[in-house]
């Protein structure tokens, strides 16, 4: 058997996240023969540490099955490319691809869902940053525990803080947080370009935006001036939250930016006691919205104490146990979504529209 023969039958393997074999995923493989020795290098789209198990038990069958007793030796590797964006939108300098969180309902617990994510990607291997885009109710402080300012560099550059491993920026940062913000839509959109552009951004793989609720100037915006990839929708499975997070839904479907799926929040409580389970805000409510329009449904997460005091003590699940079944499945969530942001392609300009006003 030699290496040739290998790398086939290694190209043919199929990727569960993306339902494609990685030759047409254009997954880089290099493979060296050592006697029964395989070593293997599988450089993929999109960060997957936590997946190298998985991957190393799909190819050493694959290689037992034309070399008995055959050992592969697995080094997981990714390269997460820069996407081409809309026409007329500049790229964010030292940023490669940039994912809107959105919900059009508050209270649905975007924020927190925004902050494990950032944190399980970077968990997988990926540079993250985490901007809070939420003017009139920033949680980026008190969800990631940093209350600092940031520092200004050279003229009217920003240096972004970081914790927990992450990039972070927020208006919180800069106002006293017993200070209400009065501004009006046009402030607040210069302010979130500022924040935006301003930001010393240290080559980050992805960018997670938390945006506000809603589907109004800020939203719109964004749509317009700032090269967003793709957006995660934030759900509860309550009919009131299922019928914003479908305008939110909508909105981005008309200014063509790619919605990579639902994430159903809050979706059954777990007593910590009896272990009885309940569905607080009704059951299945965002699988079957996310079935409704054609999305993918990225995973639900439970109604848990321990979420939510994770991210009051500003340190979030995926960093204060690591080894959780909740931190699993934020982990999941977080390697879906860098897998969908793979499967666009480097150019995908042609998906983005412009937002056009008509009179009514």
């Amino acid at each position: 058997m030699n290496q040739q023969a290998l790398l086939d039958l290694f190209q043919q393997a199929i990727d569960p996240l993306t339902g494609h074999s990685l030759q047409a995923d254009k997954a880089k493989i290099d493979v060296r023969l050592a006697g029964l020795d395989v070593h293997v290098t599988l450089t993929l789209g999109y960060p997957a540490a936590t997946r190298h198990a998985a991957w190393q038990a799909a190819l050493q069958a694959r290689a037992q099955a034309l070399m008995p007793g055959a050992q592969v030796h697995l080094t997981l590797l990714h390269d997460i490319i820069i996407h081409k964006i809309q026409d007329g939108v500049q790229a964010l300098k030292g940023v490669k691809n940039v994912i809107a969180v959105g919900s059009g309902k508050g209270g649905v617990g975007k924020s927190t869902v925004a902050a494990n994510l950032a944190l399980a990607l970077s968990a997988q291997g990926a540079r993250v940053g985490l901007l809070d885009a939420d003017i009139y109710g920033p949680s980026v402080p008190t969800v990631m525990g940093v209350h600092d300012k940031p520092e200004i560099v050279g003229e009217s550059t920003m240096k972004p803080l970081s914790a927990h491993g992450l990039q972070l920026m927020s208006v919180g940062f800069m106002v006293p947080p017993d200070s209400a913000l009065v501004w009006r839509g046009p402030m607040i959109t210069q302010a979130l370009e500022q924040m935006f552009k301003q930001t010393a951004w240290d080559n980050l793989d992805y960018l997670i935006v938390d945006l506000p609720p809603g589907t109004g100037d800020i939203q719109l915006s964004m749509t317009q001036k700032l090269p967003v990839t793709g957006a995660v929708i934030v759900t509860t499975p309550q009919d009131l939250a299922l019928a914003d997070a479908v305008k939110a839904v909508s909105m981005f479907e008309k200014v063509k930016i790619p919605v990579f799926g639902v994430v159903e929040n809050m979706a059954v409580y777990c007593c910590p006691n009896c272990g009885h389970t309940e569905h607080i805000f009704g059951q299945g409510g965002g699988k079957a919205m996310a079935q409704a329009k054609g999305l993918s449904y990225l995973g639900a997460l439970p109604l848990a104490m321990r979420i939510r005091e994770d991210a009051d003590a500003g340190k979030p699940t995926v960093v204060a146990d690591p080894q959780s079944d909740l931190t699993a499945l934020y982990r999941d969530v977080a390697v879906h979504v860098a897998a969908k942001v793979a499967a666009l392609g480097r150019d995908f300009s042609h998906k983005f529209g412009s937002i056009a006003v008509q009179k009514v």
